[in-house]
């Protein structure tokens, strides 16, 4: 690749978005970081063999820029980078929460600005993100962000209007699975099943179940039917889903979700 890619704020997720690149075919000397400890900068750089700058000069050495600060973070940052962000200079933002529009009022006229949600599955190149363009973004500026942020995982283009939503389906996704393995196991050792049984039968499941999902082309409603015989244990489990409310308690959960997102857009903190 030819263009210089910067990735300020570099944790967990913008390091595997380097790794991603580099085993995609990017240069690590096209590749800048930025960290908040030096120690973390020269890790990375030792890892990886990227090269460490500091904020302004990943903002006036760069062709894109990928800001992964942590959304109370950004404003600070932005008022750091924009006297040295010359006004064609790609920003891709990975904050939640955060509308291009932020972005757009700290930063030169004209400026184009996409915004990204990914999800941690990035660590392993299973990740889904999210790319919506703000005003002044063109095909070929999510083009980019496609380019950057395919390399660990799948990429979808919606309407910024719909980010807050992708956020609690995908964004925090994960953790939403996590969290059912994780009862699923205090079930299966209830049920008299050691731990280390319980959790490989419910993670391979799990992975089984989610092949079919993408490579069947079936709804999500003929799979399970497929697994529902009359008057036998799975019907009788959904039943007692039902009976509690678990379908309706995870809309109720994907909405706050949703909400949390919109809050954190106009700097709520709780």
């Amino acid at each position: 690749m030819s263009q210089k890619v910067a990735v300020l704020g570099t944790g967990k997720i913008g390091e595997a978005l380097l790794s991603g690149m580099i085993r995609g075919g990017w240069t690590p000397a096209d590749l800048l970081v930025t960290a908040r400890r030096p120690e973390r900068a020269e890790e990375l750089r030792a890892r990886h063999g990227v090269t460490p700058v500091t904020n302004t000069e990943a903002a006036k050495a760069a062709d894109t820029l990928i800001l992964t600060v942590k959304p109370q973070d950004m404003g600070t940052l932005l008022d750091e980078l924009a006297p040295h962000v010359p006004a064609d200079r790609l920003v891709i933002s990975g904050a939640a929460g955060i509308p291009t529009s932020f972005f757009e009022e700290r930063l030169g006229t004209g400026t184009p600005v996409v915004r990204v949600m990914t999800n941690t599955p990035a660590l392993v190149d299973e990740a889904m993100s999210v790319i919506s363009a703000g005003t002044h973004a063109t095909a070929d500026h999510l083009a980019t962000a496609e380019e950057i942020f395919g390399a660990v995982g799948k990429t979808l283009r919606v309407p910024e209007s719909q980010q807050d939503a992708c956020t609690a389906l995908s964004g925090s996704g994960p953790a939403y699975f996590f969290y059912l393995v994780e009862a699923m196991t205090d079930a299966g050792i209830l049920l008299g099943l050691p731990r280390d049984k319980a959790h490989e039968l419910i993670v391979q499941s799990a992975i089984g179940a989610a092949v079919m999902l993408r490579d069947s082309g079936e709804h999500p409603v003929k799979l399970r039917e497929n697994v529902t015989s009359p008057a036998g244990t799975t019907i009788n489990a959904i039943r007692e889903l039902e009976n509690h409310g678990v379908r309706a308690a995870l809309i109720a959960a994907l909405e706050a979700a949703r909400d949390r997102s919109r809050a954190l857009a106009t700097g709520k903190k709780d």
